[in-house]
């Protein structure tokens, strides 16, 4: 099939930039034909297994959900845009998208701006709602949502990545015969990438991927030295936690920060954000901030991590970082709510029955947190293999990429 997949923003980061970039490679390696319209200024960078990425001119601001910053684009909340300057966004990305056509499937991120571009570029399509645009942007905006529903009325199907991002869909945008078209298909891992190592395998090649780091500076890069950092800190043997994700008041790090002060454990703190300055702060001597990290040292990292926790506090689309966690055999322990309730049920089908509840603990609870880290840590080693071949389970035989992607294409026309 000739796929094009429209995506705004970059190929690395956040959740819908990783999904865009792993599912154009599974759809590319899968031997279909795929185009990515993107705002990436280095798509070289990334293994796309020959997927061609287009990059729209825009000429105006990037309509974001979050203020972040970018190499070379001027972010604007989409709430605070003018209507003007949305409908260029749209016709401009629409355009690009049309120069491509004919094709057999057009994929679209985000309801905003994705549902109004697969409106505008001419060919049926289908929208992935990530979540972040519904929460940030739209809720509690009738334009915003008006807008929305009427794009969303031309989309032959509405991907959500959990049922939780359906209900939510369902809430913020209203009742409308665009719910009938919403199909649950979770995001995906690269369990080929993702997968157990050898712990002495597993730190040599997280050491040999810090030292190759390039010695940029800014938030969106690791922290220079993380190599000699990483060797001092992971010396020896003694339970490890990691937390993988941005590093903001809704995610949770504060919480998981308060619980490690109860658990004889060190722990790795990987992500950027505006919190980063508070938590680090707070935090002692056994835990290191890394920055950001890429996947080709996460693949790495989590073979070394007895637990790794999303304690997240706002409702989340899927535990990406659960899965890929997962996939790696390091248990994910996870705040049960949201997307993040339905890894943790996945979790559970693969668990030993006496075991189940140690995949999540109660939102926002410090107690429950603390003690189920210390629970799994405490578990005899022949135990604890059986979390870790029991997440394993669950990654590869309900969110590999291929699997995804080849679900998405299910209904698609042929």
């Amino acid at each position: 099939m000739k796929i094009l997949i429209w995506h705004g923003y970059l190929l690395a980061g956040t959740g819908s930039n990783v999904y865009t970039r792993s599912l154009a490679r599974a759809w590319s390696r899968l031997g279909h034909d795929v185009t990515v319209f993107c705002q990436e200024p280095h798509p070289e960078r990334y293994d796309l297994a020959g997927a061609r990425v287009v990059r729209p001119d825009i000429a105006g601001p990037l309509p974001v959900f979050v203020l972040d910053r970018y190499e070379d684009a001027e972010p604007k909340l989409v709430q605070d845009m003018t209507w003007e300057e949305r409908r260029s966004f749209v016709e401009r990305n629409a355009a690009a998208v049309r120069e491509h056509l004919p094709a057999d499937f057009l994929l679209t991120n985000h309801v905003l701006m994705g549902a109004p571009v697969g409106a505008a570029a001419g060919m049926p399509f289908t929208v992935k709602v990530h979540g972040s645009e519904l929460e940030f942007s739209m809720r509690g905006r009738p334009e915003l949502c008006a807008w929305a529903r009427d794009s969303l009325a031309g989309a032959c199907e509405i991907l959500a990545g959990s049922e939780h991002i359906r209900r939510v869909l369902e809430e913020v945008v209203g009742p409308g015969p665009h719910l009938h078209r919403v199909r649950i298909v979770p995001p995906g891992v690269d369990v080929e990438e993702f997968r157990p190592e050898p712990r002495h395998i597993a730190l040599e090649r997280l050491l040999e991927e810090a030292r190759r780091d390039p010695l940029r500076a800014g938030e969106r890069n690791p922290d220079p030295g993380n190599a000699e950092r990483l060797e001092r800190f992971l010396a020896g043997a003694g339970p490890t936690v990691v937390y993988v994700g941005k590093l903001s008041a809704e995610k949770g790090v504060a919480l998981l920060l308060e619980a490690l002060r109860r658990v004889e454990a060190r722990a790795v703190i990987v992500g950027f954000g505006p919190a980063r300055a508070e938590l680090e702060a707070a935090a002692g001597p056994r835990i290191l901030f890394t920055g950001l990290l890429e996947h080709r040292h996460l693949a790495h990292l989590w073979p070394l991590a007895d637990v790794s926790v999303t304690p997240s506090v706002f409702p989340e689309a899927f535990g990406m970082v659960a899965a890929e966690a997962a996939a790696c055999g390091s248990p994910p322990l996870v705040a049960h709510h949201s997307g993040l309730a339905e890894v943790a049920e996945g979790l559970e089908d693969e668990y030993p029955p006496e075991h189940r509840r140690l995949a999540s603990f109660e939102s926002g609870n410090v107690e429950d947190l603390a003690a189920k880290l210390a629970e799994i840590l405490a578990l005899p080693r022949g135990e604890w293999l059986r979390l870790s071949e029991g997440a394993r389970r669950a990654a590869v035989e309900r969110w590999s990429w291929e699997h995804v992607g080849a679900e998405i294409l299910r209904t698609a026309p042929s």
